[in-house]
């Protein structure tokens, strides 16, 4: 099938480069939402989001008058909704952007038209949530028009390569709807194609990431066990993981994010009592934020009054994203514990946080400080000299909570270092 015009709903971190990808590829697409400051600001050129390369793709893609931006939903022959899926206070799945997204859709849907969804979601809900809503229209999926699911596998920081480059699954309602789909993102897909059932393709989305959460909580507990038995946790990381058919992950902060912090709940919400283990790893992570702010209120003697340069907050090195991020959480419970937290985070200075003072610059968070944590391993926090930081400000307590700095050199430009669980 061939796919001229499409509709992409949702202009966030794979809805934005996903049209763009598409428009750059001669296809007429129309890119909706509903902020409408990015609405305006994608009009005029100002991209919402830090992504490498994708600035210059959107504003190519808007100038040859192949995006065009929008609030409201167009006809088109394909449809893909790439809206937030995170969940609520008691980490069930919030779909209402789904819903909602769906319900637009609504009055626009012709035969032979082709839905996708990219959202990630719990099991069965493009045919349980999904289908129903557009099947309001007296059309029916399968038959009428072409239903798939088809999740995004990409990592931020590389979002625009591995759109391209990563295999992709298409799960269809049927045969013929996955197929379709596999015809509209060969458009610019260079890898595999997998086609399968529209649960399956939901299911094997939630897999990638429960396992790497799974995984990453075991690292978090090796780290609590050997503060607990005063051993060096990365010694002995390096030291097992010479086995040939063992690699244990980082420890760290936690887990963010919006794919593996979230997606494992959505299996617990699904078949909680299928999903015991699962749920420990999630809650192994979420408590990580918890403990590391203990060691450091342990190291310094308590928090209470005293302040805190906190460096980085994002989910992860080197983007701007801070959804889930376990950074965030430790800075708030740093903050309860009676810390006066001023952070700084290069990649997004926009973000205003209750209760944390952000900074627009290094020196400003270093200021009046008694203790530097980094939260986030940057590449320009990661190069830091010691020696120089040592020089702009008072503090003489430094905690890596993500083994980014040699100790030795920390320790000769005069601080107390401390890590977790690290003894070198």
């Amino acid at each position: 099938m061939r796919f001229n015009t499409i509709c992409v709903i949702g202009m966030g971190y794979i809805g934005l480069p996903t049209a763009s990808i598409f428009a750059s590829n001669g296809v007429q697409v129309t890119g909706i939402d509903i902020n409408p400051d990015i609405i305006e600001g994608l009009q005029a050129g100002k991209i919402h989001i830090f992504e490498p390369g994708l600035r210059g793709l959107v504003l190519d893609a808007v100038n040859s008058g192949r995006l065009k931006i929008s609030s409201e939903v167009n006809p088109a022959d394909a449809f893909i909704i790439a809206v937030p899926t995170p969940f609520y206070e008691n980490k069930n799945a919030d779909l209402r952007a789904v819903v909602q997204a769906s319900e637009s859709i609504l009055p626009h849907l012709q035969p032979g038209n082709l839905v996708i969804l990219e959202s990630t979601s719990p099991p069965r809900t493009t045919i349980d949530i999904v289908s129903p809503i557009l099947e309001k229209s007296g059309l029916k999926a399968g038959d009428d028009f072409l239903l798939a699911y088809s999740p995004e596998r990409v990592l931020p920081g590389r979002i625009l390569r591995e759109l391209v480059e990563n295999p992709r699954v298409i799960g269809g309602v049927d045969l013929r709807s996955a197929e379709a789909g596999r015809d509209l993102y060969r458009q610019f897909v260079k890898g595999d194609i997998i086609l399968t059932d529209a649960t399956t393709a939901e299911m094997v989305k939630l897999m990638e990431n429960t396992s790497r959460d799974i995984n990453i909580a075991i690292a978090n507990e090796f780290s609590r066990l050997a503060e607990a038995f005063d051993v060096d946790i990365w010694e002995a990381i390096n030291i097992a993981n010479l086995h040939p058919r063992v690699d244990i992950l980082r420890p760290g902060v936690g887990v963010g994010g919006h794919c593996i912090s979230v997606d494992p709940w959505f299996l617990v919400e699904a078949a909680p009592d299928a999903a015991q283990l699962i749920k420990t790893a999630r809650l192994v992570n979420d408590g990580q934020p918890a403990f590391v702010a203990e060691k450091i209120n342990q190291i310094s003697g308590g928090l209470r009054g005293k302040q805190i340069a906190f460096l980085g907050l994002t989910f992860k090195p080197n983007v701007d994203d801070l959804r889930e991020s376990p950074a965030v959480e430790l800075a708030h419970h740093l903050r309860h514990s009676g810390a006066r937290v001023t952070a700084y985070e290069p990649f997004n200075k926009d973000r205003q946080l209750p209760g944390i003072n952000l900074t627009d610059t290094l020196e400003a968070a270093l200021k009046n400080a008694h203790l530097i944590v980094l939260g986030v391993a940057h590449n320009q926090f990661k190069d830091l000299d010691p020696i120089k930081i040592r020089q702009m400000t008072d503090a003489v307590q430094v905690y890596d909570s993500v083994r980014a700095w040699d100790k030795a050199a920390w320790e000769g430009a005069g601080f107390a270092f401390f890590g977790l669980a690290r003894k070198y």
